[in-house]
């Protein structure tokens, strides 16, 4: 005898199992325990998200033992989306999500009364379909919630890996993790799980990858190495190394390897320097830069430290970077110090600051160090979105490829998307170019963008002005004065932006070194970013317009 069930009932099956799995007790002072059960076979628990609620915490509990806590906005009076919590790994064990919501109740209002937990559900699947109209088309972003600093970037065997600072459990900034996409030709991502998790030590913070090619470190020959920050109570270094191409990590037993007695310690970068037979690594400490010296990846010695009285100094000094460029037209060679730093940008807030002279695998010294006094800084691109700029290793041809993210800690919480937050910029090739006697450095688009149509290319005569604008009216200038020697951009009529008053307060202005004769713009969904004479000098800005930019004059 054949049953035939109908949707409804078929509906009603998987609601009432899908009940059996979960149950959620409600305790005294806002507190709740969401229990899983051992044979729940649920892929996800969905968890709605209000943006504007007080942030949540939650311990991760299985068979009795705390793994981690998350910080979470779960909704109170609406819901703006959901957040997966994948259940794969606790199948088969008792799983109890002990949730304290942190809620003056002073009002009278009863904790029960939250729609969260009428909302909280589980499913087998989660909606991962673009529903934001200012997602880029050729930019990289996560396929849904928080990111933003770029970490531990590196090519092997035909893949340009990228993590990311990855925030998964909402579209604001928290619960630090990395996160991790593949490219093969830095325009076209592919998604992966996440790659390094949470854990005793504190959130994953950021760090850099190195393929160990002769197995120094002792983990296998072209195992991935990665340094990172852990961020707990205190801020120290751990490592994890893949064996798998990247894809997963397995973390140090001896973690951490490196420890300090100031509190911001972190950003770890680290590179092979064939001068010394010798792997480098340069730390962002507070004020200043320290640099070590390893055989292994695993003993560092502190060499020296940069930084005191020279650059920009009005925020944390964070993510360095330390690489060796050609200067063009020339023979000649020299290391340039990176250096991100928030706030003391030149826009405002956060951005990218460089310094320019010699390093012998001890010691980094700056040529003319008149340049940097008094707080003067020369900075990488003078927009207001781009920052926590740092370059692949391993990269193919000794070449030097950067990525950056796209937002300003000013606003980035505020920005107006909701299934995800924030972009990196496109990869650029940074070099250096002489103007009289001075080094400065510049950041040309990738190779790889070069017959890609993403952008156009203009001659400039003299004074310039080019309009981009969409049939709404709304219009995003940028401005070549040359007299003056600037190169200005004006988003304050570009689309939305009142989010935030530090967004579009005030044009902003990049000084020009050598006379313009060309820009390149590449114009997405939500950025714009102009390159002067293929890179010399750069701006990179948000924008968020009611409709794309369709229409571009030149005067």
């Amino acid at each position: 005898m054949k049953i035939l069930l109908t949707g409804a009932l078929l509906a009603l099956i998987s609601f009432t199992a899908k009940a059996q799995e979960m149950k959620i007790e409600q305790m005294a002072n806002d507190n709740a325990l969401i229990r899983i059960a051992p044979n729940a076979k649920s892929k996800y628990i969905l968890l709605p998200i209000e943006e504007k609620a007080p942030e949540a915490a939650m311990k991760v509990i299985c068979n009795n033992m705390q793994q981690r806590t998350l910080y979470i906005r779960l909704a109170l009076t609406k819901v703006d989306y959901y957040v997966p919590f994948e259940l794969s790994e606790y199948q088969g064990k008792n799983l109890v999500l002990q949730t304290h919501l942190n809620i003056d109740r002073s009002n009278g209002r009863g904790a029960k009364s939250e729609i969260c937990w009428e909302n909280i559900k589980l499913s087998d699947t989660f909606d991962t379909a673009n529903k934001e109209k200012f997602r880029p088309e050729f930019h990289h972003t996560p396929v849904y919630a928080w990111m933003n600093d770029p970490n531990g970037m590196f090519y092997l065997n035909g893949e340009w890996h990228l993590y990311y600072q990855y925030g998964p459990y909402g579209s604001m900034w928290n619960n630090m993790t990395w996160g991790h996409s593949v490219t093969r030709d830095l325009i076209h991502w592919e998604h992966r799980p996440s790659a390094i998790f949470p854990d005793a030590h504190g959130s994953i913070f950021s760090g850099s990858c190195v393929v160990d090619h002769e197995n120094t470190a002792g983990f296998g020959k072209d195992a991935v190495i990665a340094l990172y920050t852990s961020a707990g109570d205190v801020q120290s270094q751990s490592l994890a190394y893949s064996l798998d191409g990247g894809n997963t990590f397995t973390k140090y037993d001896g973690n951490p390897i490196l420890t300090s007695d100031i509190p911001d310690f972190r950003d770890p970068n680290m590179f092979w320097n064939e001068d010394i037979k010798a792997w480098n690594l340069i730390l962002a400490c507070g004020q200043e830069m320290r640099l070590y010296s390893s055989p292994n990846l695993i003993d560092w010695t502190e060499e020296s430290r940069f930084g005191q009285g020279l650059g920009n100094h009005e925020g944390v000094w964070e993510c360095p970077d330390l690489m060796k460029l050609p200067v063009e037209g020339t023979n000649e060679s020299k290391w340039v110090l990176i250096c991100n730093i928030n706030p003391g940008g030149p826009a405002g807030g956060s951005a990218t600051q460089y310094f320019v002279g010699d390093f012998d695998g001890h010691k980094f010294t700056v040529d003319n160090t008149s340049r940097y006094l008094n707080g003067n800084a020369l900075w990488q691109d003078y927009g207001m979105d781009h920052y926590a700029t740092v370059s692949f290793s391993n990269a193919p041809e000794g070449r030097h490829t950067m990525i950056a993210w796209m937002s300003n800690w000013l606003y980035a919480n505020d920005v107006p998307t909701m299934q995800f937050r924030s972009a990196n910029s496109i990869t650029r090739e940074p070099y250096l170019y002489k103007v009289g006697n001075e080094l400065f450095m510049g950041s040309r688009p990738s190779p790889e963008y070069d017959n890609s149509s993403l952008d156009k290319v203009l001659k400039v005569k003299g004074n310039t002005t080019v309009t981009l604008s969409n049939d709404e009216g709304e219009e995003f200038i940028i401005t070549y004065d040359q007299k003056a020697m600037t190169l200005t951009c004006d988003r304050s009529k570009s689309g939305i932006t009142n989010f935030n008053q530090h967004f579009a307060s005030k044009p902003v202005v990049a000084p020009v070194h050598k006379k313009l004769t060309q820009l390149r713009v590449f114009v997405d969904n939500s950025s714009v970013e102009v390159f002067g004479n293929n890179g010399e000098v750069c701006l990179t800005n948000l924008v968020f317009p009611k409709s794309k930019f369709n229409h571009i004059s030149v005067k």
